[in-house]
């Protein structure tokens, strides 16, 4: 089940941006361990689909993870219709899903 949720660093990261919404778990006073309803003064810890759902409606950037070949995928990021980042041949779909989401950070940081 912690695969479902993102690492630590990006959590910080999306709290820096304003992530605030009511997550199932959290970080728990600046560790990188998991808690159940997490409180205030901890880390929200979303899920991928959390993040990338937010994303998509806070800054209008799409993105989705495919498979390139029998093992390899990539993503592509979309802000109004237009491509803003596109990534090849990744090894696992866990890899190119950590990959974007730390595009969109890096992409709204940039902003």
């Amino acid at each position: 089940m912690e695969k479902e949720f993102i690492p630590y660093e990006q959590a910080l990261e999306l709290k820096e941006l304003g992530f605030s919404e009511r997550c199932l778990k959290s970080y728990y006073k600046g560790s990188s361990l998991l808690e159940g309803h997490g409180n205030v003064y901890d880390t929200p810890a979303p899920t991928f689909s959390q993040c990338f759902r937010w994303f998509r409606e806070k800054y209008v950037l799409s993105s989705w993870i495919y498979n390139s070949d029998v093992k390899k995928y990539c993503f592509t990021i979309l802000q109004n219709g237009r491509i803003v980042k596109s990534h090849k041949e990744l090894l696992t779909y866990e890899e190119a899903e950590l990959e974007c989401l730390k595009k969109l950070i890096e992409i709204v940081k940039q902003k």
